[in-house]
């Protein structure tokens, strides 16, 4: 039997020291009309109690690697979910970098085999990869895979667009993030 391609794993502790804290990233912005928004978009972000509760009890270190880029909808609209997670936790320490400073990282996560951000991965604290989320909630994304294979992703993105007006404090990413943090800092099967 044939052995299955290995994909060299990155140093993922050099990467993530050398990448950006969110005041530095959000310095590198094209736009201030976008810096705006993802500003705005942190300063409301509001949590239910369960996922308050959650973060604060939060055990063991997560490390978050974050390709983002500031004029991406869906980075203005996620981002800002898990940054804001910062301030209820120190145990949650996230860090950015950009598809085109590190296309071989990019590459790892494409979406359907094609570049859309954010993407969000999640390390233990050991720097083990866990997980990764993006570019939109799950339920989102699976709008998106329904509107392709149906051949029209325009109904797709219009059912997505009326998701995210529904979800003004972006519940679903909150969920799905959480999960990526709990499987990430757990510390036991």
């Amino acid at each position: 039997m044939p052995m299955p391609i290995t994909i060299p794993i990155p140093d993922w502790p050099a990467i993530f020291e050398a990448a950006k804290d969110f005041d530095a990233w959000i310095k590198l912005a094209g736009s201030e009309t976008n810096v705006q928004a993802i500003k705005y978009m942190y300063d409301e972000q509001e949590y239910d109690a369960e996922a308050l509760e959650f973060l604060k009890d939060l055990k063991r270190t997560v490390h978050v690697l974050i390709i983002a880029e500031d004029w991406c909808p869906d980075v203005i609209r996620h981002v800002p979910v898990l940054q804001k997670m910062t301030e209820i936790t120190d145990k949650l320490k996230i860090r950015y970098i950009t598809r085109t400073d590190h296309p071989e990282i990019f590459a790892r996560y494409l979406t359907a085999g094609g570049e859309a951000i954010p993407k969000m991965v999640f390390f233990n604290h050991e720097f083990i990869e866990c997980g990764e989320c993006g570019p939109m909630p799950r339920t989102q994304r699976r709008m998106i895979a329904r509107g392709r294979a149906a051949d029209d992703i325009m109904k797709a993105r219009e059912h997505v667009f009326t998701a995210y007006f529904d979800d003004p404090m972006r519940k679903s990413a909150t969920d799905e993030i959480i999960d990526e943090i709990a499987i990430a800092a757990c510390d036991q099967p």
